[in-house]
């Protein structure tokens, strides 16, 4: 590895940890300025001011803001998650009980959707303009424009409602074989696959063609070299740094669709617990939760540049 590389990638990682440390600013901000917060949504509104404002200084929550945040911040660089608000519970314990089962929603759709995005973006890019091409982009343009919750909507009524092949809810914590965790995981990944292949289809695609009309590509075919040896050999190598971008950016929107899926199928992820926080007014659970989401999209947007630097020749090179 080259001193420029190893600078462009210091950069990066520099960049990240600056990134998220706005977004700290910018999540806690946001959750301070809600209407209502855990005192007075555990008291109800019949509560006598004084109560409320006795439970409020029993919480912490008459603390200036600026100060809540540092307070909050330094929590956070110590490891220290602080406590929820309404169950009186280690925020670290509620995210470690329901962040496993969200990761292995969003491995599992993972396994699944890169390698069909992957194999149906390089074939349509090989095959541009045929018939498969033009079916392969209009059905993930259609794809694409449909929103997860009417996906999973649709899905619920056709497969469980209907037809009675797969249950409506997922309860992973129940799990005993093979089979019941198939059946636990099937609607939710399809849901997400749905969006996730036909977007990172087109962008794969996008990526390759442009590889293929690259001035070395037309050297190689005067060199004789078959259409698979042109594509594999010598296109896709090129292709590594936007094709990992294109994932990178379809994976990041996961994180969206999951919130959604979650909530749909009352799966027991972190997104679900980062909705119910909200309606109970738990700020640290909600900002955790916030934080935790922010951190995979940019953990997935440098892996990203990061993959896109090492693939560059003109770098390795110099």
């Amino acid at each position: 590895m080259n001193l420029l590389i190893l600078k462009l990638l210091t950069r990066r990682v520099l960049w990240a940890l600056l990134s998220l440390l706005a977004v700290s600013l910018v999540v806690f901000s946001i959750t301070a300025v809600l209407p209502g917060d855990a005192a007075q949504e555990q008291l109800g509104q019949e509560a006598t001011p004084e109560a409320v404002a006795a439970l409020r200084k029993q919480m912490g929550l008459d603390v200036p803001a600026p100060t809540r945040y540092l307070h909050w911040l330094g929590g956070i660089a110590r490891g220290d998650l602080g406590q929820s608000t309404t169950t009186q519970m280690p925020v670290r314990e509620l995210v470690a009980s329901r962040l496993p089962n969200s990761l292995l929603l969003a491995l599992v759709t993972t396994l699944f959707s890169v390698p069909i995005a992957l194999c149906l973006g390089i074939a349509s890019a090989v095959w541009s303009g045929s018939w498969f091409d033009r079916f392969a982009s209009s059905v993930s343009v259609a794809v694409v424009s449909v929103p997860e919750f009417l996906v999973a909507t649709l899905a619920v009524l056709v497969f469980a409602v209907k037809l009675h092949w797969l249950p409506a809810l997922s309860y992973v914590n129940h799990v005993e074989s093979v089979g019941q965790l198939l059946r636990a995981f099937a609607l939710p990944v399809l849901c997400l696959c749905f969006g996730v292949v036909a977007q990172m289809m087109r962008m794969t695609r996008a990526a390759v063609i442009d590889q293929l009309e690259a001035p070395y590509i037309e050297m190689v075919q005067l060199k004789g070299a078959s259409p698979m040896r042109m594509v594999l050999a010598h296109a896709l190598p090129n292709a590594v740094g936007p094709i990992a971008n294109a994932v990178a950016l379809s994976l990041s929107g996961l994180l969206g669709g999951v919130i959604i899926i979650e909530i749909i199928f009352n799966y027991p992820g972190i997104s679900k617990l980062m909705v119910d926080a909200v309606t109970q007014r738990d700020m640290p659970l909600v900002q955790t939760c916030a934080m935790i989401f922010c951190a995979g999209y940019l953990v997935l947007v440098t892996a990203a540049d990061v993959c896109g630097i090492l693939a560059n020749p003109r770098l390795r090179h110099r």
